[in-house]
């Protein structure tokens, strides 16, 4: 399995930060893809596939820990080229929030 469970929602509260900007501040670590929950059930091929998939936004995926759990929110297309690439590891931002 590549990730520790798939969901279609965001189980946590809203944190408010919506653009790679207010993403910037929270610095990046590795995180291993079978420790993640993601929060979508659907890929967009195209940013799996594209060259440039990163150009407009951040480098890094953007993880919510929750309840001790950490949520994929944004970078599935990373994560599973990741996973393709057969690397277990994938640099996010994580966010921790109180739950």
């Amino acid at each position: 399995m590549i990730f520790k469970g798939v969901g279609d929602s965001r189980p946590y509260p809203d944190h408010g930060l919506t653009t790679p900007k207010d993403w910037a501040d929270v610095p990046p670590r590795q995180v291993r893809l079978d420790e993640l929950v993601t929060t979508k059930r659907v890929l967009d091929l195209d940013a799996l596939l594209s060259e440039d998939s990163t150009f407009y936004g951040d480098l890094f995926a953007h993880v919510v820990e929750y309840g001790g759990v950490l949520y994929l929110e944004d970078g599935l297309h990373r994560a599973l080229r990741a996973a393709l690439q057969q690397r277990p590891v994938l640099h996010a931002r994580v966010l921790v929030i109180d739950g």
